[in-house]
Order: C-alpha cells, then sequence, then structure tokens
C-alpha cells in the first residue's frame, strides 16, 4: 500500500528537488503535460528581455555580430548535441520538427537513389506521416511510403529509409534505438528517428549507435518554449555527401558573399536554411542550458520512478474503474509518460484540468499523463491520482461541461 507520506520521503532525498524553484510552476496546479509543453524557466523571462530590450534595442543591426546572434543555431545545437550523446558538430537547431523531417528524408532518400520506399510503423506520430506521404508524392518516380505495425521485420532491400519516433505519443513505448538502427544498416536502409518525446527525459547515444539521423523539438521536455526552434542531427559521416532539398543562404559556405550559385557550407551548417529566430532561440537556450547542469543518469532514474508510481497508484486507488494501460511496464520499454484508455477519456481529462490537475487527452480514447522529471515531485503523483479517483468516484466527469471538444485537446 503505497501512501503519501511514503512519497514525502522520496522528495526529500530527490537530488533533483531544487530544480522545481528554477521554474515557474502556477499555485494549486499539478502539471503533467511536460510531454506537450514544458513549464516555463524562471530565467527565460530576463534572458528574453535582456535580447528585445538590451540586445536588439540598443546594438541593433549590430547584434548579429556584437552578441553573436549568427553562430545560436550551431552553438545551441551543440549543447543539444551533448544532451543526445550526438558527435561534436553533428547538431544544428533549425526550422520546425516537420520542416527538418522533410530535409532529412529526403536528403536520406537522395543517397539510396536505388531504393524507393519509406518505411515506418501505423502508429507514427500523423506529422511524420504526412511529412512522408507528401514527399513520396513530390518525388513520385516510384517513391513510396509503408506504415507498418512491426517496421523492423519488414525491412528489406526495397527499403531506402526507416522513419521512427523515439518514444510513441500516444503510448509512450520506447524502441531500441541501437537495436533498431542495426538492423535497418544490416539491411541497407538508413534510419531517421525523431526524438521529440525523448529529448530531455530519456537517455540518448546516437553517435555510440551510429544514428544517420535525428530531429526533435525544443518546447516539450527541453522548455525552450511554445513554437520553440527544432533540431536536427546528422552523423559526421554522412554531412559531406548531404544533399538538402532546401538550399537556403545561411546553409551557403560564404552566405555574406551573395554568391548567386549556391555552395553548401561545410558539415551540418548546410542544414541552416533561413534566418535564425534569436528570440525563440535565446528562449530555447535557457531551457536547454537548465537539463545541460542534470546528469542524465539522476533523470532518468526520477523519471522511471515517477511512471511507475503513476501506474502501481491508479492501479491501487481506481481499480475497475475502466483504465486500462497503454505503457510498457518494463522499464527500459517507456520513456517519460503514462496513457490510459477509457471510453470516457476526454470528458475525464477536462474534468482533472478543472481541478487543477494539468494532463491531455489524445484521440481516439487516451488519457495521457506527461512527467517531467526537472521539475516534478513525487507527492504531485499522489495528489493528482487523489483527485481523479474523487473525479471518477463522484461522478463529476459526466456534466455536460466536460464532454464538448475543444479545438486543442
Amino acid at each position: 500500500m503505497i501512501e503519501r507520506d511514503d512519497l514525502a520521503v522520496l522528495d526529500r532525498a530527490d537530488p533533483l528537488a531544487g530544480m522545481r524553484d528554477r521554474f515557474v510552476l502556477p499555485d494549486r496546479v499539478i502539471y503533467l503535460d511536460g510531454n506537450s509543453l514544458g513549464a516555463l524557466p524562471k530565467a527565460t523571462p530576463t534572458r528574453v528581455g535582456r535580447v528585445v530590450s538590451h540586445e536588439w534595442g540598443e546594438s541593433l543591426i549590430r547584434a548579429w555580430a556584437e552578441h553573436d546572434w549568427i553562430s545560436m543555431p550551431l552553438r545551441i545545437g551543440e549543447k543539444i548535441g551533448r544532451l543526445i550523446g550526438a558527435a561534436p558538430q553533428s547538431t544544428v537547431v533549425a526550422d520546425s520538427t516537420s520542416v527538418n523531417l522533410f530535409k532529412l528524408v529526403s536528403a536520406a532518400l537522395t543517397l539510396q537513389s536505388e531504393r524507393k520506399v519509406i518505411l515506418t510503423e501505423a502508429g507514427n506520430f500523423p506529422t511524420d506521416l504526412y511529412i512522408a506521404h507528401g514527399l513520396a508524392t513530390l518525388l513520385g518516380r516510384g517513391h513510396s511510403i509503408q506504415a507498418v505495425d512491426d517496421p523492423v521485420a519488414a525491412l528489406g532491400p526495397e527499403v531506402a529509409v526507416l522513419m521512427l519516433t523515439h518514444v510513441n505519443y500516444r503510448t509512450g513505448a520506447m524502441h531500441d534505438v541501437g537495436a533498431v538502427t542495426r538492423a535497418a544498416h544490416a539491411l541497407g536502409a538508413l534510419v531517421v528517428w525523431d526524438l521529440s518525446h525523448s529529448v530531455g527525459a530519456v537517455p540518448l547515444q546516437l553517435a555510440a549507435d551510429d544514428v544517420d539521423f535525428a530531429v526533435g523539438c525544443g518546447y516539450k521536455y527541453l522548455n525552450g518554449g511554445p513554437g520553440a526552434p527544432a533540431f536536427l542531427s546528422v552523423a559526421p559521416r554522412l554531412q559531406a555527401a548531404l544533399r538538402m532539398p532546401l538550399t537556403g543562404w545561411l546553409g551557403h559556405a560564404e552566405p555574406f558573399a551573395f554568391d548567386p550559385d549556391y555552395r553548401p557550407a561545410e558539415g551540418i551548417a548546410r542544414a541552416i536554411v533561413g534566418t535564425p529566430p534569436v528570440l525563440s532561440l535565446a528562449a530555447l537556450e535557457v531551457g536547454v542550458d537548465l537539463l545541460t547542469e542534470v546528469p542524465m543518469a539522476a533523470l532518468r532514474g526520477k523519471s522511471l520512478r515517477l511512471t511507475g508510481l503513476v501506474m502501481d497508484l491508479i492501479a491501487q486507488e481506481c481499480a475497475g474503474c475502466g483504465f486500462e494501460l497503454l505503457t510498457p511496464r518494463e522499464p527500459k520499454r517507456r520513456g517519460s509518460q503514462v496513457s490510459f484508455s477509457h471510453p470516457d477519456s476526454y470528458a475525464i481529462m477536462q474534468a482533472l484540468i478543472a481541478r487543477g490537475v494539468i494532463g491531455d487527452f489524445r484521440a481516439p480514447d487516451v488519457l495521457r499523463l506527461g512527467l517531467a522529471p526537472l521539475y516534478l515531485r513525487f507527492v504531485d503523483i499522489w495528489d493528482a491520482v487523489a483527485v481523479l479517483r474523487a473525479v471518477i468516484s463522484s461522478g463529476e466527469w459526466r456534466e455536460a461541461r466536460f464532454a464538448m471538444r475543444r479545438s486543442v485537446t
């Protein structure tokens, strides 16, 4: 039997407990949606304000050189590269996850000119599927996308690119990056990983796992703010042959030569397209810097304990209430979220949010709880499940106000 006092003991012994004070967290709110939008670091408003008032306001155009705005995509990319275990000079911040996915899948297909299939899993994040479908249609010439339940088993000589999300957005189930990448390489396929639901919460070792390509977003566990820029990473062994489908001026070897003929920059810099979004990059860097202060082993250890507690407490407190666990119980197979299916997930989640427990819903019936170890306490899990039990037992989720679907779920 798990008691709240047991979790208070864990909080007192938590080596990451002090990180909570580095974030803005509203009173009487338990935030379980860090896998959709990370919380606001307290240092972010000051940092962005300084960029606006001092760097932009006083230096004006000179700030590109005086405050080194021009190198922000590479500088912040290098920090993210360390978080994901990438080789030096292989990661850059640019564009959105979707745009970066388009760029890298296209580049991978160019390297695999004799193969035509983009292979993925049927439950992949929809935008990844949309990008792949759109790219296959754009290229024509026999290119196609195959979305299957077991993509590793479906690998074959016709597969050019295996495109997977590391942690599934609905279930929280996690692939073994190293094993999957090795299996793809053994059959001649390149792999593009979407790390959006794992970067900043799950240990990654892209260089050691010989990962070809990776993308990820900056607004979830990296706490970069709404719509924060994304990143992409390319193994050094592939960079010299990398042909990007979007060849913008800042990916040029000499951007300020204003040469009408495109010549790609050396290395990962050729993946940059347009002018860096300086204000957004400044906010993202604050979130990234916070994560670089924390040992990933400690972060992962706390994440696994939090996710395990959610599973155990809902089984303890809400047995017989219709919640079906979707997230794997095996630690090495789950990310930093826990998902349940329930026929009334949407209304239940809206009732929870009304009581200050913020998680989210994913169609058709998934109640999803994202657990950010940097700022979540163990007692928050107890309190959140207590609210869930009260919502279910009182039947308040049946109120009409919780049934109407909003445009953002």
